[in-house]
């Protein structure tokens, strides 16, 4: 902040009164900072109105020039990519979010958009209109914008988060289908009939496709874990999944069918079973994906995909009353409320304890211990109380 003052000459009459006394013609000096700048010079003006405007012009030429330009989307997406990068998060991660960067630029180019503050709520609400996604997939999409804007929001490239003001999705409740028994044997099977459709490679593949399936029943892992699966990651009957944040490392144990049908596989290389490990792994599930699809044809199994296997693995378990605090962790989940959310009308020890306490209630109430005791027959109607 800038201060000015007058400057007394030694002649000056009006020197005694010091320097706020303006009635004199004595220079007017200025003091203070200007943005980190510290000044104490003459102005060289001896008007005081004059020497008040002109340093009120020094002060706004400092905030125009403090002002930072504003963001352009393609700017701003950059670095959020960068950023995120840097963090080490999974390659499926970053390019989820590449995806909606191309979709959010080409919509900012079809409205005229060019910078980040553009985006209001009416703007982001109308890019959400053109999503083709399903419910599950809008939300994950939108918690993905949130975290964009929240991102330049910290960084001061707009004033708001727009996308948290939008309301998710409604998701209807579709419930856990794992495989029957009946259908596993079907898929099974088929594995025969995929071998002979390619008689060149059908053997080999099919061989893998075998273990492939085993694996993902046995051991609960996603596709693209299962694909990747490397052979050190298996000592004896121990499959290593993960480790805790506590450093703790989960194993699961592979029951002997799946551990043989894994050494009798055609490796692609020494150190994997499913991929060569060069390239994308996202391509290679991908094709993993296609094989699979056409074995679940073969095997006449409708909606088959690869994560019912894991869902078969979570059910079956708590079927055979696992708790499901462990079979979360099993999982991978980040906490059990996860896993009650999708697996909870499975859990036998809740059904077991809701039929117990229906057998108490029932035992206990009044109607039923008066029929149990037997109530009279009526033959005849009660005489009128007069």
């Amino acid at each position: 902040m800038l201060t000015i003052y007058r400057r007394h000459r030694k002649n000056c009459k009006h020197r005694s009164k010091g320097r706020r006394y303006r009635d004199c013609q004595c220079p007017i000096w200025v003091d203070g900072f200007l943005g980190a700048k510290e000044m104490r010079e003459s102005l060289k003006i001896r008007d005081w109105q004059r020497a008040q405007s002109e340093i009120r012009e020094w002060e706004a030429e400092d905030r125009r020039e403090k002002q930072p330009e504003p963001k352009t989307l393609q700017m701003a997406w950059q670095e959020f990519l960068a950023d995120i990068e840097a963090r080490k998060l999974s390659a499926a991660t970053i390019r989820k979010y590449d995806l909606l960067s191309r979709q959010m630029q080409e919509f900012a180019e079809r409205r005229g958009f060019r910078y980040i503050a553009e985006f209001d709520l009416e703007a982001v609400g109308q890019f959400r209109v053109g999503w083709k996604d399903g419910p599950i997939s809008s939300i994950k999409k939108l918690e993905r914008l949130r975290t964009f804007f929240r991102f330049a929001q910290k960084r001061k490239w707009t004033s708001e988060n727009p996308a948290s003001d939008l309301k998710s999705p409604k998701i209807p409740i579709c419930p856990t289908m794992p495989y029957t028994s009946e259908e596993m044997v079907r898929i099974l099977a088929a594995v025969g009939l995929y071998a002979e459709e390619m008689p060149s490679t059908g053997k080999e593949n099919a061989r893998r496709i075998r273990a492939l399936v085993l694996l993902l029943r046995y051991s609960g892992m996603r596709i693209g874990d299962a694909v990747g699966l490397s052979v050190d990651r298996i000592k004896g009957n121990r499959l290593f999944l993960y480790t805790q944040k506590t450093g703790v490392p989960i194993n699961a144990i592979l029951p002997d069918v799946v551990l043989k049908a894994l050494e009798a596989t055609p490796r692609v290389t020494e150190k994997y079973f499913f991929w060569s490990g060069i390239g994308k792994l996202d391509s290679i599930v991908r094709s993993w994906q296609t094989r699979l699809r056409r074995l679940f044809g073969l095997a006449k199994v409708s909606d088959g995909h690869a994560h019912r296997f894991r869902e078969t693995f979570a059910v079956d378990l708590l079927l055979a009353g696992v708790p499901i605090e462990r079979v979360s962790v099993l999982l991978g989940h980040q906490s059990v409320r996860i896993t009650e959310k999708h697996y909870a009308p499975w859990v036998r020890s809740r059904q077991e304890q809701l039929e117990a306490d229906l057998v108490s209630a029932w035992s206990k109430d009044p109607l039923i211990l008066l029929e149990a005791q037997g109530t009279p027959e009526v033959h005849e109607k009660p005489e009128r109380v007069n």
